[in-house]
């Protein structure tokens, strides 16, 4: 029968104790990701420390599969600042560089235009019907680190589902066959 047959042989032979074992590891492992994710939240003052590039409108500064790190201060954004932000009525965040900057008078409260390095007119297209400018609730941070490439993963998985099916399909055969 070959590897299918001793790995059938070997799911057989799992005992209660292993199981259980196994199944509280992974919860730990699970568990501990949910805390890293949550210490950086609280760290960086952003609701996403990390986010991935998903178009080509910030190139050639930030690619498509760049990772960018993010932190969100009481400092003012001011022009230049790479800010990720959310727009009403869209679920996935925009990274885009800030290009203006509007002080109301009253509140002394900014308000932000925004634009891609790569994009030919400002974001106000992308905004939701009517608005003109982004407020700071709709900044989640400001692009403070990248790492190149290494968001393709997300991208892949996103992309093309089968392949993140067959990942975890295959770490979960991992977990039920190892005998430590």
């Amino acid at each position: 029968m070959g590897w299918i047959g001793e790995t059938v042989d070997s799911i057989k032979s799992i005992q209660i104790r292993q199981a259980l074992t196994q199944a509280v590891s992974l919860g730990m492992i699970v568990t501990s990701a949910l805390i890293i994710w949550k210490a950086l939240m609280c760290i960086t003052g952003s609701e996403s420390p990390v986010v991935v590039v998903l178009s080509g409108s910030m190139e050639p500064g930030f690619k498509r599969g760049d990772i960018l790190f993010l932190h969100m201060s009481k400092d003012p954004i001011r022009a230049g600042e790479i800010v990720v932000f959310n727009v009403d009525g869209r679920e996935i965040p925009i990274v885009h560089r800030v290009i203006k900057v509007h002080e109301r008078q009253d509140t002394g409260e900014v308000d932000v235009l925004t634009k891609g390095d790569n994009n030919y007119g400002d974001d106000r297209l992308l905004y939701a019907n009517g608005q003109l400018w982004l407020q700071r609730h709709h900044i989640m941070g400001r692009a403070v680190g990248f790492l190149p490439y290494v968001g393709w993963v997300t991208i892949i998985m996103t992309e093309k589902p089968i392949i993140k099916y067959i990942l975890i399909g295959a770490l979960g055969l991992l977990v039920i066959t190892s005998k430590d």
